[in-house]
């Protein structure tokens, strides 16, 4: 069942090679045949270090598939943060896996994995890989990381050599067990599992370098084949873990696998040891091999692929040395990799109509359910949204405020005002009307501690209270009688304007119905000692706005309102609310019913709560800095009535 074709000269991918004597492989730190990469099974469970939960879904989806009565994963360990639980999948319904905050915790509080997978860096997969091997119940170390320094890794494979534990890795997907285990993402995609399909066993075992070939043999094989009994990449670093030789052995004495495949590289001289195992006969099933990187001789020079091992130091380490040593020991080598699929099926057929195989009747395809974000992005499904949000997307590359890249909003100056536009009225308006917006946030900003608002949050603060609840104490004071005038000043002097009523008369109607004309009145400033803040705001309108109908009319309705009482003026609350209506209409960015509704949403009101915001957290700072006590009101300041009533 060993003998095999010699490799062909022919081939166009592969020169012809002179033949070489076998070597040793260089410097390996584990023993040939030592086995120390325990069979996975059914029962099979495993730690995964890091918060890796994409990979972790991946494999409880396999179990599942699989049949397996219990998650492969019994534990997580991210030292970043304390320990919880994790929330997964399980079929349709939800299982939760505990998350440690040391591998030495994980292995004592869960003794029957026996697998430590590692998705730790390269900077720190040393020190974790170096802590799971203390742990004696752990007997398979997987380490996913590539560009581990080669000195750190010969440390490793000594230390688990003394140890007795296989180490799969560096720089490796991991490896797959049809019907049993998968490390980490091995195999692919859920559809690529059933394709290939690894959710039962087969009777063809295979070891690979590279850990995406690894996913074209699982292809190759189910096409050519009853399909994959095992699969493990040791991955392509210079010194990996546990090497062809380990693995192999481990198939040709295992009962159940029929046919061995090994898919090497250029660079190293691991596959030579295989080469003597099967002349001396201690590999004796079928084997079927090839090196790639057989290209490489067309370069003029040496070529590093892509794998750190994958570099010929010498011309028994090029691929096709290689293959021809293996076929002269007698491996089945196909003339290239494209023919590989042929070869298996030529020693499978061959094996059937001997009646060595026989092979086993096809389970029923499992059916897993879909994730939903991927079966949306499949077109498989659609639901209604619980939120719509056309204001922002944080989905792409880079966050938007209406459309607008956050770069763009920098590189174009758009400020305080252009954002506050974009994420408000999902326009960007014109400079003056951006800056009109800047002047009210400053205006408004604070107007002293006195106020009821200030006066909140000063007492909160003094009282313990943090930041945000001492804010919140000072907002829930804002309404009809402090702040909440703007909403409804747009509204008294925008519809009287609509309608057509000249100031007089709008002003008889207002007494008439003993209602209070919102935005008219000031308890200290009047027309001889006017407030400085409605002067700016009035001024900027005048000379920035293409115009102010609205404003002009409020300014007439003063001049009524004033000769009853010089203080009856247009305060500050109404002058923003008649300049906003008026910005809103004539800024050629929304129609009339546009502006009036975006008024009618509370904007105007808005604009004082995010200016007063200001100053209520500058008093909070103020009161802490000052390091003030608990506020008592003086009692002396209290009117008691207590039994006078």
């Amino acid at each position: 069942g060993a003998s095999g074709s010699a490799a062909p000269t022919a081939a166009a991918e592969q020169e012809a090679a002179p033949t070489v004597e076998p070597t040793a492989a260089p410097a390996a730190e584990a023993s040939a045949g030592g086995h120390d990469v325990v069979d996975f099974s059914a029962g099979t469970r495993c730690i995964v270090y890091g918060l890796q939960t994409r990979a972790v879904q991946g494999m409880l989806d396999f179990d599942f598939m699989c049949k397996r009565r219990s998650p492969s994963v019994a534990a997580m360990v991210f030292p970043f943060s304390g320990n919880h639980y994790s929330k997964f999948y399980w079929g349709t319904d939800e299982t939760l896996i505990p998350v440690y905050t040391t591998t030495e915790e994980a292995a004592a509080k869960n003794p029957d994995a026996t697998v430590f997978v590692s998705f730790a860096s390269f900077r720190s997969v040393f020190t974790t890989t170096q802590e799971a091997l203390v742990q004696p119940t752990i007997k398979t170390i997987a380490i996913i990381a590539e560009g581990v320094p080669e000195s750190q890794t010969r440390m490793l494979n000594k230390m688990a050599a003394e140890k007795g534990v296989g180490i799969i890795g560096p720089a490796t997907v991991g490896g797959i067990k049809p019907g049993c285990f998968r490390i980490g993402n091995t195999g692919g995609m859920l559809d690529n599992i059933l394709m290939s399909k690894l959710y039962r066993p087969g009777s063809v075992a295979y070891v690979s370098k590279s850990g995406g070939m690894s996913n074209e043999l699982n292809n190759v094989i189910c096409r050519n084949s009853n399909g994959v009994y095992e699969g493990v990449a040791i991955g392509g670093d210079r010194y990996p873990g546990s090497r062809f030789i380990d693995h192999l052995l481990r198939y040709n004495d295992n009962p159940e696998v029929k046919v061995l495949v090994l898919l090497g590289e250029v660079g190293g001289t691991d596959e030579y040891e295989v080469a003597d195992a099967v002349r001396s006969g201690r590999i004796h099933k079928p084997l079927i091999a090839w090196c790639i990187g057989t290209c490489a001789s067309i370069f003029p020079y040496e070529v590093q692929f892509g794998h750190a091992g994958a570099c010929a130091r010498g011309n028994s380490e090029t691929a096709a040395a290689k293959n021809a040593a293996l076929a002269e020991a007698g491996v089945h080598v196909p003339s290239s990799f494209d023919r590989l699929g042929e070869k298996v099926k030529e020693v499978y057929d061959g094996l059937v109509a001997s009646g060595e195989l026989v092979p086993q009747p096809e389970v029923e395809v499992p059916r897993v359910p879909m994730d939903y974000q991927w079966a949306k992005r499949l077109g498989l499904v659609r639901k209604p949204a619980n939120f719509v949000s056309s204001i922002s997307d944080d989905r792409g590359d880079e966050l938007q405020y209406a459309g607008m890249p956050i770069s763009e909003v920098f590189s174009e100056g758009l400020g305080v005002g252009g954002v506050l536009s974009l994420l408000w009225f999902r326009r960007r308006l014109p400079d003056y009307a951006t800056k009109f917006i800047e002047a009210v946030l400053m205006i408004t900003a604070d107007h002293g501690p006195a106020v009821s608002g200030a006066h909140n949050t000063i007492v909160s603060a003094r009282a313990g209270k943090d930041l945000v609840s001492s804010l919140a104490s000072g907002l829930l004071t804002i309404g009809p009688r402090f702040g909440g005038a703007l909403d409804g000043a747009a509204e008294l002097f925008t519809s009287a304007y609509d309608a057509g009523k000249t100031p007089a008369q709008f002003v008889k109607e207002m007494r008439q119905a003993n209602k209070l004309i919102m935005g008219i009145g000031h308890k200290i400033k009047s027309l001889s000692n006017p407030d400085m803040r409605v002067t700016i705001i009035k001024e900027h309108a005048k000379r920035t706005f293409p115009a102010t109908p609205v404003l002009d009319y409020a300014l007439e309705v003063e001049q009524v309102t004033t000769k009853k009482r010089a203080n009856l003026i247009l305060n500050v609350d109404g002058c923003i609310a008649v300049c906003f209506v008026d910005l809103l209409r004539s800024c050629g960015a929304f129609s009339r019913e546009e502006a009036d509704e975006l008024v009618s949403h509370g904007c105007l009101n808005g604009l004082f709560v995010l200016g007063r915001s200001i100053g209520f957290i500058g008093h909070y700072i103020d009161q802490k800095r000052l390091k003030q006590p608990l506020y008592r009101h003086p009692m002396d300041d209290i009117t008691y009535l207590a039994g006078e009533m």
